[in-house]
């Protein structure tokens, strides 16, 4: 089908699925982001990108802390399953202006090229590496993405197999909102974030293995998800969208901390969109700090008087008993000494038999609501310390037996009395009338036992729910009716003879649930409460809290045996619980419906606070009834008598309610917060001893409780009752106090059973004592008694005489009141508040009673004083009380002149202690008398008018004025004992201005609080800081919100807070909260100021940069910002301590409002001076755009602020212009500091990453430009206006060569010191702000070129900046591209016609330094490092080209990061040549003094200093990477220069000790010699610099090809490892061509010439800065020895190893062929080597493979005739033509084959001897065939190394001076030594001793003499050293050397070759500690017996030594040696006797 293009790229959404069938087809899921490039013909098909997120595996590979790549696929899908969006690109080829933001609401042109930058390079590489193998494309024109997406260069239909266009680059996107987000603007906040972290973060914290974090991070991202779609769906209260706002908003901000991103502030009160700049900058700081600070919202502080609510829903219970259960719900608190207090009522729920109870069963008496619990109760409050539980009780009826029928009619007394048997079948006529029981009507099935055909139920029918049953009265098998009252018959039947059985109910078991934890929750939760029951055995139950135990169940269910056990009956109870906080239960229910909704109430037994509606409620507890066998039973008019007949088994109580006369009052008692009342009310039976414990509430009419009696009764089941108690409600004209009361229980008999004797006799139990005397049992013996417990919860009794005598002050004596008012100051407060009104009626009323009675009036005023300062008691919430009496119940209008009087009394003497303390008291309580004085007075008016007097109104304002007038003058007054008054004054003062409206008139009102606040003027210390938050209290008020007193109040505000603020030298801790509270003032003021901005403007700045230049320190506490309270509250923060400081917070944010304000700033009117006051402000912002005031993270504020600051800026810029610029005239006025501030500070503006949206992830992206908008562009314009300014008009002439109108000028004041943020700003993707930098950039170019005519200065700048630039900021494409090289040219395009132009051609010198610079900057900053190598040699490059340009500080810093870089990598070697970089660049002079430098942090010091400390860190590295060459090299350096420059022997001595040590490590070493390998670069997949290039690697002595080989396909995952290079170099693809190379060996070097040199040594020497490798290519080792040949392929490297980089590139290779001398003196070498790894291997597994291995080698070695036998090569030796003839001279390379021919014969001997003493049979056959051989083979070389010698001794031996010469050893020693080396030396050859004895120092003197060269000057220098003393100090450092015979020091390391028997062949070794072990000899070899090694030393030559020597000693030397040989002299002169230390 034909294709055509579209004439726009369309962006489009998936909204239908596509599955693909044909190849070409693009799949879609719903939400793909498309971008289509063409469409067929009819349109139904459509071509473009898929944008799919990106996959996590991306992160692999993406550079830290950047988004991962989004993927992008091509293909066609059908137009019907996509909905195009819009339509992209504006169709101009001028993209100049073209705008790349799609803006919120409308895509402004903001002249920016941003959208190409963020997103655009990585989806443009992630498409290219997807769809085109990795080629980047030319883009048309050379230009880069300049729009929002790459354009179709031409529209018209593509022509077949054309190439398709390149895919789009998405747009960089800011207005992405979805519809909803006008309502919800968290659903796409949302979804941006989402993104965010999926494609930033997620693959972070999976590949560093953050697990935790990442838990953390998804769990949120499921939160946030649901969150989202409760948004969307809209199916949530208004209340509970609140909620979910808030937080949701706080989980965003956890997020973004958790992934470590800024927080952005969302406020949940404007439905959670992002806070801008046109909101308020308070609220944005408010909410920033607390969201950057804490993890969760600040709550207000609680008040106590708060209430708490629980609803308790039971949701299933479980048991396995077939009876009928009740549950008794109810909470207790238990204080820290472990008292019980019960709180609540209780709630019984009924189970039905069956004992099962779910969720289908739903039943609103299941659920019940415990209300009006204290913070105290649940142990919330400051001190709280209770806990509090729920107790669950489980009842259930037990059987009892009986063994005899019960009458139906009682036993006693008529039918008609209460006291009948609870089983009678017959209903007690006076019982509870109709009322049904509110049994439960939800249990099921079992509902139909209970109904009895309609008819009413028996009297305990009346029992509710929570009573405990005694009776079996229904029927609980449902269809068999009820038999005989209370008992129940196996069937039924009409006579009661047999043996009956009946049900009482007991408790069972019990529950426990803390219930503190769960009242601190917000959410639901669910518990399951086990229920323990009293064990009678011993139980092994353990007692676990994980098993629901609690030590409660101890304290509330007894059990004999003391044991516990899980309730069998009640299995499981499970609960849901959900805890509620409001001040009334009545509106939290209406409030929340759904939960809440036909809930029961059960009220808490007391009041939680101030009563507000009127209760009456009587508790009683039955606790229990001693009735122990020894307890004596009352009786009426005789003595008391023993109980008898009574088991105690099942001991019930009945109770009733009578008045006097023994009625009873009628269905007032309530067992439970659900039941009906009930007349009767009866106990569960309990055994004796056993305790009730049941609470029951008593509702009483007022007139009955001082007439009532509560009657008890009780019953041993299944008998009648046999005992009675009663106890009176009334007691002693009060209501019975609260607490235990012991009841008489009397004998229940004629004579008691009613209340009043009958007409004819005595009796009545009233006439009896109703408690117990605490001396009865002195008399009688212990009483019976019922112990019971009361509680009234009243608004109606009170049980305090005082308060009675108060309220019936009319009825008692008058001249009691006087002390009744005294002593109202001792009455509980809570006896008071219940009678509020009560008790205020009555001081009222006295006080009027007695008006002008100063006595009475002042204590009426002081009881008045005590009550209202209740108030203030935290416990009532009395407030609204008073206020609620004050304006609906005072009516005493003649109460005002007394309040006023005695008020006025107290304001004249505020100093007298007693009345201080009154004053006190009172100032708290002004507020409420004020408002009865107000009502009083209005009052008064009222009547006054009735009698028609008008007058009396000034009088009493005049009154009124006196009180202030009089407090004016206390606050004046500076007496100490006043403080604590002033300080109460001012907290309350704001709060009695409104009670003063119905008085004054406002404006009287407001001159009250003027003038309170003048009188204030002095105050000093804390309450300084409580009038500011007066000031900020007057501004709150209502009173003053119009808006004359508002400007009134903004007026005198300036003049009030003047002195507690501005520019101090002393910051103290009171200041900065003084300056906090003057930042809340404003403000409380900010909306409406005007005139007052430029005075407070002085005060913000100086303020600010006076706390600014004192020390901050990090805190671990935040005070929340902008208090109005004092103290400031304060949170602590959590994780690390953070630094900042609420003052400047909070400065900068009123700066910022003031600044923004409507008004503008006013600076002109300011009273300072205007310079110093623009300077001050420019360095405040400065300080702000650092981020100085608060932490650069807290993005909103921080953004906000730079809107903020640009504002202001271009208010600043106005003035400057208007009045800083002069005339050029008068140039020498022009301020150039403070333009140079104003110029700094905004490029800081513009230039802040904070703006560089394009850099930015998607979330924050979005929020910067919801903030901020576009300031860059603002500030573009800004700097054009201002930089034009201050230039001068050009003439025509410069007019046309630069095109400019202004230039030079007082421009030319900021070259160079702008340059560099000029220069930065040339970096930017902003394309407007760009362009200007570069215009101003070429001004300065001008300016600097008509002054000197020389650029350099600018190009210093310019490096200077570009190197600071790239340190911190991202790499954009502006950079990469280096845009502003090719604008700045275009800039000078008319001078490049004028040929041969001067500045053309120094600047194009200069733009192509900094291009070059910044391609370098760019390379070692990009993240896209293809390779570790090419990092380093970029950096290399960088370095190159700093040191060039001279820039040595900069250089200094980029080798030290190297090092670092190196030093992480582990490359220690490398990291100490980077190094060495720095350490040139200085001379080891003592003298030069270098500067400071910053990074690295180095101290001024000499050059030596410096360049020493630096070789300290190098040799450490050299030393860490075992680079002994370079340790040792740089080693000697220092050991030259504190030898012959400075003279620092201590150093000296510690560094020869250190190069010993090294030698000594040499010497012991193994490997020591790196393994190299060539790498070969070959393939288009390479870059150029890599393409087809050789490289020499240096790896570990320890690698392997293998481990080598997978380190490079690691470093080139998508590389081919080859081992031959037949790859064509053009091939597609990378392939490496890898092989293994070794350091090409020098034949010539002087090793060779010794032998016995250790292999480790050997190879050390001749590799120690390798630059030459070796592979061998062709070798002929056949036929005659003189024709064999090698052939090698030699490569030398651009420099010797080690280098930086660990590699060097190979730039020389060329053949070797190898003379027969050389082919032979490799192969004895190698063969050597390898047979002796064999015998190492042999002595460390004695495998019979390796020994046949060995045993065949040494006999080919030893076979004379075989061809492979390297003695061969010895033909290769002159010989000499006769015996008479001396042995011929040897040339280099024959030596060195007779050496290594004699080491290859040692090895053979030491192999020969350890077979022989070997017990392997293959060795052991070995060496008998091979031995034989070897002595004929090797003959001349064992003649060499162990020659026959002649007998002698050493005495004989005449002593010549050679033999001292070449053993001084020997001559040093002690006679002992001397004897022992003798010993030693059997032969006569000159050996060490093999332990050498200590030595004195003068001998150690001696020694040092053998330095000298010349025999006489070292006979001299013997002779002295002999002679000489010692000093201490050097007896002090030689004394090393001169302790035990081990030392290591004890050898000399001065002796030279030819002054030493026995030194080394190798030149830089070191000799061994004691002369024993030989270096080259290996461990395993040193059992080998010792020979004499002299005849090699005199056989070995020295060819480097000259002959310079004295004939005779040589000759004497070489005359000896000779003589060991049996040889004569064949030349008169002799050589040098090489010294090798061979064992």
């Amino acid at each position: 089908m034909p294709w055509q293009p579209l004439p726009r790229i369309a962006f489009a959404v998936a909204t239908y699925p596509f599955e693909t069938k044909n190849e070409n087809e693009l799949p879609l899921e719903i939400g793909d982001d498309l971008y289509i490039i063409e469409e067929t013909a009819d349109g139904q098909w459509l071509r473009g990108y898929l944008l799919a997120p990106p996959s996590l595996l991306a992160g692999l590979t993406s550079v830290r802390g950047q988004p991962l790549e989004a993927r992008v696929f091509s293909g066609i899908f059908p137009r019907t399953c996509v909905e195009i969006r819009e339509v992209l690109g504006d169709g101009d080829d001028n993209s100049d202006n073209s705008s790349n933001y799609q803006g919120d609401d409308d895509a402004q042109h903001i002249g920016s090229d941003s959208g190409k930058s963020g997103v655009a390079p990585s989806m443009r590489k992630s498409y290219l590496r997807e769809i085109e193998s990795g080629h980047r494309p030319h883009r048309p024109n050379g230009t880069m993405l300049t729009g929002a997406i790459a354009r179709v260069p031409e529209l018209r239909i593509r022509e077949p197999g054309a190439p398709k266009p390149a895919a789009p680059v998405p747009m960089l996107r800011l207005g992405d909102e979805t519809p909803t987000s006008t309502m919800e603007p968290l659903v796409d906040e949302i979804a941006s974030c989402l993104r965010e972290w999926h494609s930033t973060n997620f693959h972070e914290l999976l590949l560093t293995r953050q697990y935790t974090k990442l838990d953390k991070v998804s769990q949120l991202i499921q939160t946030l998800d649901l969150s989202r779609r409760q948004f969307l769906h809209n199916l949530l209260t208004t209340r509970e969208y609140n909620a979910l706002r808030e937080k949701t908003v706080w989980d965003l901000v956890r997020g973004n901390k958790l992934c470590g991103g800024e927080v952005i502030v969302r406020d949940p009160n404007e439905r959670g969109r992002v806070l801008t700049g046109d909101d308020s900058v308070v609220e944005i700081t408010k909410l920033q700090s607390v969201m950057s600070l804490l993890d969760e919202p600040p709550q207000p502080h609680v008040e106590l008087s708060a209430l708490h609510h629980l609803m308790v829903d039971i949701r299933s219970f479980a048991g396995s008993s077939n009876e009928p259960t009740t549950l008794v719900l109810y909470l207790v608190s238990k204080s820290v000494g472990g008292t019980l207090t019960t709180l609540s009522e209780s709630y019984i729920i009924e189970v039905p038999s069956g004992g099962t109870m779910g969720y289908l069963t739903r039943n609103p008496q299941m659920r019940t609501l415990f209300t009006d619990l204290t913070s105290a109760d649940i142990g919330d409050g400051p001190s709280a310390d209770s806990e509090l539980y729920l107790i669950v009780k489980v009842r259930s009826p037990q059987q009892i037996v009986m063994g005899k029928p019960v009458s139906r009619s009682g036993s006693f007394g008529q039918p008609s009395t209460p006291f009948t048997t609870p089983f009678s079948k017959e209903k007690p006529p006076s019982s509870s009338g109709n009322k049904p029981s509110r049994r439960s009507l939800m249990w099921g099935t079992t509902r139909s036992a209970f109904s009895r055909g309609g008819t009413k139920l028996d009297a305990l029918s009346e029992q509710p729910e929570d009573r405990p049953r005694t009776d079996g009265l229904e029927s609980r098998d449902g269809a068999i009716p009820p038999s005989t009252a209370g008992s129940r018959a196996p069937r039924p039947s009409v006579d009661g003879f047999q043996p009956t059985q009946m049900l009482a109910e007991r408790m069972v078991g019990m529950g426990v649930l803390s219930l503190n934890s769960i009242m601190k929750q917000d959410e639901e939760t669910e518990h399951v409460v086990t229920v323990w029951s009293p064990s009678a055995r011993f139980t092994t139950e353990k007692y676990d809290s994980t098993e629901g135990w609690d030590g409660l169940v101890r304290d509330l269910l007894e059990s004999k045996s003391g044991h516990y056990e899980k309730s069998r009956r009640a299995e499981r109870l499970q609960i849901h619980l959900k805890a509620f906080n409001s001040p009334d239960a009545d509106g939290l229910i209406k409030a929340t419906p759904t939960l809440l909704s036909g809930i029961s109430k059960t009220n808490k037994m007391g009041f939680s606070g101030a009563p507000t509606k009127p209760r009456s409620d009587i508790y009683v507890t039955l606790t229990e009834a001693l009735l122990s066998r020894q307890n004596l039973l009352s009786r009426f008019g005789a003595s008391a008598t023993s109980i008898s007949n009574v088991h105690g088994g099942n001991l019930m109580v009945s109770l009733e309610v009578r008045r006097q006369s023994g009625e009873r009052i009628e269905e007032c008692i309530y067992p439970s917060s659900n039941s009906e009342a009930l007349t009767t009310w009866r106990s569960f039976a309990v055994e004796r001893g056993e305790h009730w414990d049941q609470t029951l509430r008593l509702s009483l009419l007022p007139a009955d409780v001082s007439m009532a009696h509560v009657v008890f009764t009780v019953s041993d089941l299944p008998g009648t009752p046999f005992a009675i108690a009663y106890m009176p409600l009334w007691d002693q004209q009060a209501f019975l106090g609260d607490g235990l009361h012991s009841l008489l229980l009397y004998k229940l008999d004629e004579y008691t059973q009613s209340a009043q004797p009958p007409h004819t006799g005595r009796g009545g139990y009233l006439s009896l004592p109703w408690s117990a005397r605490s001396d009865s049992s002195e008399v009688t013996g212990p009483l019976a008694t019922l112990r019971i417990e009361t509680y009234l919860c009243s608004t109606r009794f009170s049980q305090d005489r005082i308060i009675l005598g108060l309220l019936k002050w009319k009825e008692g004596p008058r001249d009691e009141i006087p002390s009744l008012l005294k002593q109202l100051i001792f009455v509980p407060e809570i006896e008071v508040v219940k009678l509020l009104s009560d008790v205020l009626d009555a001081l009222f009323g006295i006080l009027v009673e007695y008006q002008g009675n100063d006595e009475y009036e002042d204590l009426v005023f002081t009881a008045l004083v005590r009550v209202l300062g209740i108030v203030h008691d935290r416990r009532f919430n009395l407030g609204p009380l008073v206020d609620h009496y004050a304006e609906s119940k005072f009516n005493y209008p003649f109460a005002t002149p007394c309040l006023v009087r005695s008020f006025t009394r107290l304001l004249t003497k505020p100093t007298e202690s007693e009345t201080a303390r009154k004053l006190r008291a009172t100032l708290k309580v002004v507020r409420h008398i004020l408002k009865f004085i107000t009502h009083a007075r209005g009052q008064q008016k009222v009547k006054e008018a009735g009698i028609g007097i008008t007058g009396s109104t000034a009088g009493f304002t005049r009154h009124l004025q006196s009180i202030f007038k009089a407090l004016d003058s206390m606050m004046r007054s500076t007496a100490p004992v006043l403080v604590g008054s002033q300080t109460l004054a001012v907290q309350h003062f704001h709060t009695w201005l409104p009670e003063l409206t119905g008085l004054l008139t406002t404006e009287e009102i407001l001159h009250i609080a003027i003038d309170f606040m003048d009188s204030c003027a002095l105050v000093k210390g804390k309450l300084v800081l409580y009038k500011l938050v007066l000031i900020i209290n007057y501004s709150k008020l209502d009173l003053f919100s119009g808006p004359e007193q508002r400007a009134a109040l903004s007026a005198n505000t300036v003049r009030w807070i003047a002195p507690h603020w501005g520019r101090t030298e002393d910051v103290t801790e009171q200041w900065k909260e003084q300056v906090r509270l003057c930042c809340s003032v404003l403000a409380s003021q900010v909306d409406r100021l005007n005139s007052e901005i430029p005075d407070y403007i002085p005060k913000i700045v100086g303020s600010y940069l006076s706390i600014q230049a004192t020390e901050l320190k990090p805190k671990n506490r935040f005070s929340l910002l902008f208090p109005t309270t004092y103290p400031f509250p304060s949170k602590p923060i959590l994780g690390e301590a953070v630094q900042f400081d609420e003052a400047l917070i909070e400065l900068s944010a009123i700066l910022s409002a003031l600044s923004n304000s409507p008004n503008g700033m006013q600076l002109e009117l300011a009273a300072d001076d205007l310079t110093n006051l623009l300077k001050n402000t420019l360095d405040v912002y400065m300080s702000i755009l650092q981020g100085e005031a608060f932490p650069s993270s807290w993005l909103s504020v921080y953004i906000y602020h730079h809107k903020s600051t640009m504002r202001t800026l271009q208010y600043l810029a106005s003035i400057l212009l208007e009045s800083f610029l002069p005339h050029p005239d008068e140039a020498e006025d022009f301020d150039t500091e403070l333009w140079r501030m104003f110029f700094s500070t905004l490029l800081k503006l513009v230039g802040s990453g904070h703006l560089a949206l394009e850099t930015f992830s998607e979330q924050k992206r979005r929020a910067v430009w919801k903030i901020a908008g576009d300031v860059r562009e603002h500030g573009a314009e800004l700097l054009r206006r201002t930089w034009e300014a201050i230039g001068w008009e050009t003439s025509p002439d410069e007019r046309t060569r630069y095109g400019l109108t202004k230039m030079g000028g007082y421009q030319v004041q900021y070259v160079p010191t702008l340059v560099g943020p000029i220069v930065e700003l040339c970096l930017s993707v902003h394309e407007g702000l760009r362009r200007m930098a570069v215009e101003v950039l070429q001004t300065m170019i001008v300016s600097e070129w008509t002054l000197s005519e020389d650029l350099s200065v600018i190009q210093t700048e310019m490096i200077d900046c570009l190197d600071g630039f790239f340190k911190d900021k991202t790499m954009t494409e502006s950079i990469l591209q280096k845009l502003f090289i090719s604008e700045l040219l275009e800039r000078f395009e008319p001078l490049s016609q004028i040929a041969g132009d001067p500045l053309y051609s120094a600047l194009r010198g200069l733009i192509e330094t900094i291009a070059e610079f910044l391609d370098l900057l760019v390379a070692v900053h990009s993240g896209d490092i293809t390779s570790e190598a090419s990092h380093l040699i970029n950096r290399l490059q960088l370095m190159e080209f700093l040191r060039d340009m001279q820039k040595e500080e900069i250089f200094i810093r980029y080798v030290h990061q190297l090092a670092a870089l190196q030093y992480d990598a582990r490359n220690h070697t490398e990291a100490g040549l980077a190094l060495r970089l720095h350490a040139e660049l200085y001379d080891w002079d003592p003298t030069k003094i270098t500067p400071a430098l910053l990074d690295p942090d180095l101290p001024e010091q000499s050059q030596f200093e410096r360049k020493e400390r630096i070789y300290f860190d190098m040799i450490k590295h050299f030393e860490d990477g075992e680079a002994w060459s370079s340790a040792l090299a740089a080693y000697k350096e220092l050991q030259v220069q504190y030898e012959n420059n400075i003279f620092d022997f201590s150093k000296l001595a510690r560094t020869e000790r250190a190069i010993a040590t090294i030698y000594e490590k040499l010497a012991k070493g193994d490997k020591l010699v790196p393994k190299y390998f060539k790498v070969i670069y070959k393939g288009l997949g390479f870059p150029i610099n890599l393409r087809d290039k050789s490289f020499v690697y240096e790896g570990s002595p320890t690698d392997r090809t293998s481990a080598f080989t997978d380190r490079m396909q690691e470093q080139y995952p998508a590389a081919q490892i080859l081992t031959s290079s037949d790859v064509d170099s053009e091939v597609e693809g990378q392939y490496l061509v890898i092989s293994s190379l070794t350091p090409h060996r020098d034949h010539n070097h002087q090793v060779f010439q010794r032998a016995r040199v250790g292999q480790p040594i050997r190879d050390y020497l001749l590799s120690a800065h390798a630059q030459m490798f070796s592979v061998s290519s062709k070798r002929s080792t056949n036929g005659p020895v003189d024709t064999h040949y090698a052939e090698k392929t030699v490569y030398t490297t651009a420099e010797p190893f080690p280098t930086i980089l660990r590699r060097s590139e190979i730039v020389d290779i060329h053949t070797e062929r190898l003379s027969a001398k050389e082919t032979a003196l490799e192969r004895i070498v190698r063969k050597t080597q390898e047979m002796t790894a064999v015998e190492k291997r042999l002595a460390e597994d004695d495998d019979e493979e390796i020994a046949q291995l060995m045993a065949d080698a040494i006999s080919i070695s030893v076979n004379p005739v075989s061809e492979s036998s390297v003695a061969c090569y010895r033909q290769l030796l002159p010989v000499p033509q006769s015996d008479e003839e001396e042995e011929p001279e040897l040339d280099q390379q024959e030596n060195a084959i007779k050496m290594a021919l004699v080491d290859h014969a040692i090895m053979i001997k030491r192999c020969l001897t350890s077979f022989a003493r070997s017990s392997n049979p293959i060795l052991l056959k070995g060496y008998e065939d091979s031995y034989r051989n070897f002595l004929t083979t090797f003959a001349p070389e064992i003649a060499i190394f162990a020659p026959t010698q002649p007998s002698r001794d050493i005495a004989s031996t005449a002593p010549s001076p050679s033999w001292q010469r070449s053993s001084p050893v020997i001559e040093n020693l002690s006679p002992d030594a001397k004897i022992s080396a003798s010993i030693a030396n059997p032969n006569g050859a000159v050996e060490e001793a093999s332990a050498v004895h200590p030595i004195s120092m003068k001998q150690r003197g001696t020694r040092l003499s053998f330095l000298g060269g010349k025999r006489k000057e070292s006979q001299q220098s013997n002779g002295e050293a002999s002679s000489l003393k010692q000093s201490k100090g050097d007896s002090d450092s030689n004394s090393q050397a001169s302790k035990g015979k081990d030392n290591p020091n004890r050898r000399s390391i001065f002796r030279t070759q030819s002054h030493d028997t026995n030194n080394s062949a190798n030149p830089y070794a070191q000799p061994y500690p004691n002369g024993i072990v030989d270096p080259a000899t290996p461990d395993w070899a040193l059992e080998r017996p010792r020979k004499s090694r002299e005849v090699v030393d005199v056989l070995e030559r020295d060819f480097d030594r000259p002959n310079d020597g004295g004939t005779g000693f040589h000759s004497v030397r070489k005359r000896l040696s000779l003589l060991k040989l049996g040889k004569k002299p064949s030349k008169p002169n002799g050589f040098f006797m090489g010294g090798v230390n061979e064992e």
